[in-house]
């Protein structure tokens, strides 16, 4: 299986040396498709230092002045938020998410969508999404850096293929 059918979206990134860890975090992964979303201050010589080598990411990512047109050709898309809503939308942890992201992949575009550095997504962009995630942090400090949180699930989604094509070989 390839991860060619899994785009990572940032929606209006604040910081151009976060798209440039974030575009790291996928590289290391194995990760390229990088779909931006109203980026401030993109390209920028901080976003390349910042990629550590991962160029081919930055220099290969969408720009688009929508969520729409970011997400159009994903079948399934997987919103990340790190507050609890009081709107039940349907959310779990990575790990079951991550399995049904793959489950997906392998007919179709995915999209893991991350909002912005401050805010988060708003209740518009999550009730684009078919899954939401949250990353299980410590309650007292629930801050986590952009990069980290695309690494984070970006290896979740490695390690569950990995599992589930062993568990395809042993079939």
């Amino acid at each position: 299986m390839s991860l060619d059918n899994i785009a990572v979206v940032l929606v209006r990134t604040s910081h151009p040396g976060n798209i440039g860890a974030a575009a790291r975090a996928m590289a290391n992964m194995g990760l390229s498709d990088l779909r931006l979303i109203e980026p401030t201050g993109f390209p920028s010589e901080e976003a390349t230092a910042r990629a550590a080598g991962a160029n081919h990411v930055l220099e290969n990512a969408q720009i688009c002045p929508t969520l729409d047109e970011a997400i159009a050709d994903s079948e399934f898309v997987v919103g990340t938020t790190a507050r609890s809503r009081s709107i039940a939308w349907p959310s779990s942890d990575p790990v079951s998410v991550m399995t049904e992201l793959v489950t997906q992949s392998r007919v179709g575009k995915v999209s893991l969508l991350f909002g912005r550095e401050a805010s988060g997504l708003t209740n518009e962009e999550l009730d684009r999404c078919q899954r939401h995630v949250r990353i299980p942090v410590n309650e007292e400090y629930p801050s986590l850096n952009l990069a980290a949180a695309v690494l984070i699930l970006a290896m979740n989604c490695v390690v569950r293929m990995a599992q589930m094509k062993d568990c395809r070989m042993m079939e």
